[in-house]
């Protein structure tokens, strides 16, 4: 009997888990799956808070509902009846002191017609001039290799990248446009360059993509996003679940793996997904011939804080789901989303809750990770109090630092991975790197990054004649 083992108990790994058994069922294959977890609980960066009538997210808020792939997987486990999705789609950029509506006919900030950039009150007439000559600029040098930064502004100029684009796209993507790459981020924007010679028209041919489900960009659960670890967890009946013990070690003996665990047993496996962040995953190899690609990869940090008030959500005039802060020294945070106006499930009694996002891209953050809890509290009231106009103490909140823990796709990350993937199917066959360092940063990147390790498992079972 084979035996497969996976460290790592968030999405990804839960989804390699899920989809494995079920590929050893439906094959009739002789394997067994190990999952192993260090912390107490599965799901990684997803997880639910619920205190005071408010349901808060400590991580993943979300999931995309453009990439389809999720779909199959929530139907599967019977959650359909329970998806919730955003309210509304309107955003904004708080600069010069005010809020200033991104243009609904955008993605990503970049116009998807005419109009949309000519009634844009983020750029200035000359700015909006500078940006069509995407219409009549050739691309000639470019490739998926080159930042996403250097794309934009040969092309949309800079100003429109500075105060439309980047705050938008950083805010996705943890880190400066110029440092990463469109392979990493967003590669189709080249293909549509190419295509049809204007990154504006090729979104705008493609808008369907982007905005078939019109403000139903992302859903959720009625009782969070962590009711879809819970039930993912809830159908693994056969896979040995070991929370709360972490793997030290991965060795290789023969044609097999050892992984020593912290509650001093091990695990035999013929098969390895390491579905945990990169720096855990050099660590545990610990060979000099991966150092290199492990160390070329980079973090950034966020800190994330909930205000629950007991106020009624009415008292937040404007529309829309949040906004995002371009270089408007009143405020400390870079973004802020108005969950009780995005997610009604959030708050049901219909009372304000807002969370405030700090990253490390920001200027303040160094400052920002010596302040203690209750000072990050106040440093979020001001920000609310300036942005908002909101002066009430709240009835609750949270306060979460996610540092090193958020994946940045810097210019030289493809490449990097691409690296380790061949010099580990070399001198580790059967071990594979999974997750958001590696293959996308959300949850429906890391469900198919899951499913997919699995089929090649599965399959490599099954052409062994593990029946």
């Amino acid at each position: 009997m084979k035996t497969v083992v996976i460290i790592g108990g968030g999405i990804t790994g839960l989804s390699a888990a899920y989809y494995l058994q079920k590929d050893i069922r439906s094959l009739g294959l002789e394997a067994r799956v190990v999952l192993i977890e260090a912390s107490e609980r599965l799901g990684g960066k997803i997880h639910t808070v619920r205190q005071n009538g408010f349901f808060m997210e400590a991580g993943a808020d979300s999931i995309v509902a453009r990439k389809t792939n999720t779909a199959p997987l929530v139907e599967d486990l019977g959650l359909a009846e329970e998806v919730v999705y955003n309210a509304t789609g309107k955003s904004y950029i708080y600069t010069e002191g005010r809020l200033k509506l991104i243009p609904e006919e955008a993605v990503f900030g970049i116009p998807l017609s005419l109009e949309a950039l000519a009634n844009s009150e983020l750029i200035s007439a000359e700015g909006k001039v500078e940006a069509l000559k995407d219409f009549y600029t050739p691309n000639e040098t470019f490739t998926k290799n080159d930042s996403v930064g250097s794309f934009l502004e040969a092309f949309l100029g800079k100003e429109m990248v500075e105060k439309q684009i980047a705050p938008v796209l950083s805010g996705v993507y943890s880190g400066k446009l110029s440092e990463l790459t469109l392979a990493s981020t967003l590669p189709y924007l080249l293909d549509y360059k190419n295509e049809y010679g204007s990154i504006m028209k090729g979104l705008a041919e493609n808008r369907q993509t982007f905005k078939g489900s019109g403000d139903r960009k992302f859903f959720s659960f009625r009782d969070g996003v962590s009711a879809l670890v819970d039930r993912i967890e809830s159908k693994l009946e056969d896979v040995e679940l070991l929370k709360g013990i972490s793997a030290l070690a991965i060795s290789r003996t023969g044609g097999r793996y050892q992984i020593r665990l912290s509650d001093g047993s091990g695990k035999d496996a013929d098969y390895v997904v390491v579905a945990t962040p990169h720096t855990a995953a050099q660590a545990l190899l610990k060979d000099g011939l991966l150092d290199e690609d492990f160390s070329g990869m980079r973090s950034s940090s966020m800190i994330s804080v909930y205000l629950g008030f007991d106020l009624p959500d009415g008292e937040l005039k404007v529309d829309g789901t949040g906004f995002i802060v371009s270089q408007s020294p009143d405020v400390v945070c870079d973004a802020c989303t108005w969950t009780s106006r995005k997610w009604k499930h959030t708050s049901r009694d219909g009372r304000l809750l807002v969370r405030l996002f700090y990253k490390s891209s920001g200027p303040s953050f160094e400052w920002l990770q010596s302040l203690s809890e209750d000072e990050l509290l106040d440093t979020a009231l001001k920000d609310v109090a300036a942005s908002l106009g909101i002066r009430s103490e709240p009835v609750t909140h949270i306060v979460t630092k996610w540092l090193d823990a958020m994946p940045n796709y810097h210019i030289r990350h493809h490449e990097l991975v691409q690296s380790l993937e061949r010099k580990i199917a070399t001198a580790y066959p059967g071990v594979y790197l999974a997750g958001c360092s590696y293959y996308g940063v959300g949850i429906p990147d890391c469900i198919a990054n899951g499913k997919q390790i699995a089929g090649e498992i599965a399959g490599r079972m099954a052409e062994q004649g593990t029946v």
